[in-house]
């Protein structure tokens, strides 16, 4: 095969996603479906490549599926201002920052339980599971 051609295995495995996962991303039009071969394989390129890669990095930086496919719709527009992209990486930006005070505020709860008890009583007089299950009948 042309090594500017590669099957749906070779895409998955170079670009780091599961075939399924590259399927999936054409049914949502993130991916174009490609053209097949005369025996029925789809056939993809280097640009595909790139677009799946693109999608990938910014599913490891968190963002939604619908930002990512508007960040594809905008990097076609490379004449245009980037001030849309800017606010979309804002907005997740500030999403994650507030996922990340939640979990602080929830790991300093998880810290006032545990210290409630040290670990040597029995079960029955357990104070972290008093703590968790405040309704519990003793």
């Amino acid at each position: 095969m042309n090594l500017d051609r590669l099957t749906i295995g070779q895409l998955s495995k170079q670009a780091g996603v599961k075939v399924v996962t590259i399927r999936y991303y054409e049914g949502l039009k993130l991916m174009p479906v490609p053209p097949r071969t005369q025996a029925n394989y789809r056939v993809y390129d280097q640009q595909q490549l790139r677009r799946l890669r693109f999608i990938r990095r910014c599913r490891d930086l968190g963002f939604t599926l619908d930002q990512i496919g508007e960040l594809l719709n905008l990097s076609t527009q490379g004449a245009k201002e980037c001030s849309r992209v800017d606010r979309i990486t804002e907005e997740h930006l500030k999403e994650i920052e507030s996922k990340v005070a939640d979990l602080r505020r929830l790991a300093a709860e998880l810290r006032r339980i545990k210290n409630c008890c040290p670990g040597k009583r029995l079960i029955a007089d357990c104070r972290i599971l008093q703590a968790l299950l405040p309704n519990m009948v003793r």
